[in-house]
């Protein structure tokens, strides 16, 4: 096992980490912003390094002011958590030259699945269902056949894109071509790499995606799926596992598809394969996540493991500790993201101070959180003030349980999402399970029609 972890991350990802590093006796070291350094991952962690100013492009994306902090405090393994440096190939090449473990898959996975268009032909070869598309558009008139041939609405989507940028959605060939080159420059802004690919696009699916861990002896498991289909601009808002819309039969089909396109990726480590579900349950590859997942709590709540502590084991060159048959997967599980966010002013960020945080309680109740009272949330980052995860035998007692989380939750001296989520937890639709992913446009148009 390793003996020191360095964790090249912030908040409540960063507390989450060093938490299972101490369970299993592992020092860490903790990196920090000048505007972190009342941080909780900084006072949890055995020693704590400033990296640079406040901005993450001087800090937590500093390759050589993380690679300095890791020598100097003799860590010999970095866990980047997910965001920041997490899905950076040349980080892990880095981290390697320095013989320090990269806790995350190799870069030649990362390269593979973090590639779109690559992972989309890597998964047609392995006969994971893939909706029609291209490859990386070189020519607007073959563009314009192909989306002939698909039929519009389709989407392009960056090739090395994530967060719900670099994508935009086409109804009609004379929208095309702008839009291809809109989408080279905001991929060309957020990840350096202008390439784009086309796929016809589904309107209104579910978002579904399957938790995959595999370690470099070639065994792969999954521990089922995760809904998230609730989402404001490609930003995912409430995830649960398992779907309310995936049968039994599918289930299995999906899973046994995710491991397929690990395998197929020689994958190592913690991952997530991500489809698209139609109303008549077809499933179609979307693209793989090779790191570790914001909303990853609710699939350890239904399946009782510890993803993050095999993660570290599997990258310290151990087996799984589960074959498939030992993975039971019981009762459901629902997270919500709380945020300091503004819902009533088209959710702008509200940093600040936080003057009151009461955490909700009880069985099957879960805060994965880095912030106190007295906390200041800076404006320089994600707007992440928590996560509340609920589990219960059924999905209406779990749906039961978060709302009445939710009414317990106290945070003043900013605004959040807590009142957006209670209305929503007791939305018809939502109390139903029978939505998709137009969810949130038809929550607004109705919440507009009851406040005029």
């Amino acid at each position: 096992m390793f003996k020191k972890v360095l964790i090249a991350n912030r908040g409540e990802v960063a507390v989450r980490i060093i938490r299972a590093c101490r369970e299993i006796g592992i020092p860490t070291v903790a990196v920090f912003s000048k505007a972190d350094e009342d941080s909780l991952h900084v006072s949890l962690a055995t020693e704590a390094y400033c990296i640079g100013p406040n901005e993450s492009t001087g800090s937590y994306l500093n390759i050589p002011a993380i690679m300095s902090a890791a020598l100097i405090s003799g860590a010999d393994a970095i866990h980047p958590g997910y965001g920041f440096m997490s899905e950076r190939a040349d980080f892990a090449e880095i981290c390697a030259e320095h013989n320090i473990k990269f806790i995350g898959p190799s870069p030649e996975s990362m390269k593979l699945m973090g590639d779109k268009a690559t992972a989309r032909k890597t998964m047609m070869a392995t006969g994971v269902p893939i909706t029609p598309g291209t490859g990386i558009i070189t020519d607007i008139e073959e563009a314009k056949k192909a989306a002939k041939e698909f039929g519009y609405p389709v989407i392009v989507k960056a090739t090395a894109g994530g967060g719900g940028k670099g994508m935009r959605v086409v109804n009609s060939e004379k929208e095309l071509e702008q839009n291809i080159t809109l989408c080279r420059q905001e991929a060309e802004k957020f990840f350096g790499n202008p390439d784009v690919y086309m796929e016809k696009y589904l309107v209104n699916p579910r978002h579904i995606e399957v938790q995959v861990i595999a370690d470099k002896f070639g065994d792969v498991i999954h521990l089922g799926e995760r809904d998230c289909s609730i989402q404001r601009r490609h930003q995912k808002l409430v995830e649960e596992a398992p779907s309310p819309a995936v049968t039994e039969e599918v289930r299995k089909k999906l899973g046994e598809a995710a491991v397929r396109a690990a395998k197929a990726a020689n994958y190592e480590g913690v991952g997530t394969i991500e489809f698209l579900l139609d109303k008549d349950k077809n499933f179609y590859f979307m693209e793989m996540n090779t790191r570790l997942q914001v909303e990853h709590g609710i699939s350890e709540m239904i399946s009782n493991i510890d993803i993050v502590r095999e993660q570290i084991n599997i990258a310290a060159g151990n087996h799984l500790s589960y074959k498939q048959e030992d993975i039971k997967l019981h009762g459901h599980a629902i997270e919500c993201r709380i945020n300091a966010e503004d819902p009533e002013h088209n959710f702008l960020p509200a940093p600040g101070e936080i003057n009151g945080y009461i955490t909700p309680g009880g069985f099957g109740v879960r805060v994965d959180s880095h912030v106190y009272s007295g906390y200041k949330i800076p404006p320089y980052y994600d707007s992440l003030i928590s996560k509340l995860m609920c589990w219960a035998p059924t999905r209406e007692e779990a749906r039961r349980r978060m709302y009445r989380a939710l009414k317990e939750y106290v945070i003043t001296g900013v605004k959040t999402t807590l009142p957006f989520y209670q209305d929503l937890i007791e939305n018809e639709v939502f109390i139903s399970g029978n939505f998709d992913t137009g969810f949130m446009n038809t929550y607004k148009q109705k919440q507009e029609e009851k406040e005029g």
